[in-house]
């Protein structure tokens, strides 16, 4: 907590491509990706993040992913960690349940998107939440489309309500 009650909320970003969209978008889809984002909120000492298990958390940078690749400062919250624990309950009981994820609409990001905007009013880059469609835009993004759709991107952690 800050000296003044409230509490820094930041968005981790990973590239999951760890390079590779850079020089393959080009040839693979006929544009320039520079990467293919997972994001989470870290907030309260914990980071949180949306995987095919549902909402998972783990120690800041403790997930097999590593250190993130950048982070973004989002500013403070007034949310109280047990206010937060159960806001993230209910999504994981609604939205963002187990076996809710989809790789290009109900993703990490949007759920990234969701939670920063509860804690402090403010979206995510649209970079992240714009790549999907950008991918989706292409030929080769609409061919490969139904195998990307079955794609669950799980770095680990631990799940919020006990759920696998």
């Amino acid at each position: 907590m800050d000296k003044d009650g409230t509490y820094p909320v930041k968005l981790y970003i990973y590239d999951m491509s760890r390079g590779m969209a850079r020089q393959l978008s080009p040839l693979m889809l006929g544009e320039f990706l520079s990467n293919f984002l997972h994001t989470a909120v870290v907030v309260h000492g914990k980071e949180f993040f949306f995987v095919g298990q549902g909402i998972n958390s783990c120690p800041p940078g403790g997930s097999s992913l590593g250190e993130p690749d950048s982070v973004v400062d989002m500013g403070f919250t007034e949310v109280p960690a047990d206010l937060f624990k159960e806001y993230l309950t209910s999504l994981a009981e609604s939205t963002y349940g187990a076996n809710k994820y989809n790789l290009f609409e109900h993703n990490c990001n949007t759920f990234s998107d969701e939670v920063a905007q509860f804690l402090t009013g403010k979206k995510i880059p649209s970079y992240i939440t714009d790549l999907p469609s950008e991918v989706l835009s292409t030929p080769f993004g609409q061919a490969l489309r139904p195998f990307l759709d079955s794609v669950v991107i799980n770095p680990g952690g631990n799940n919020i309500t006990g759920q696998r």
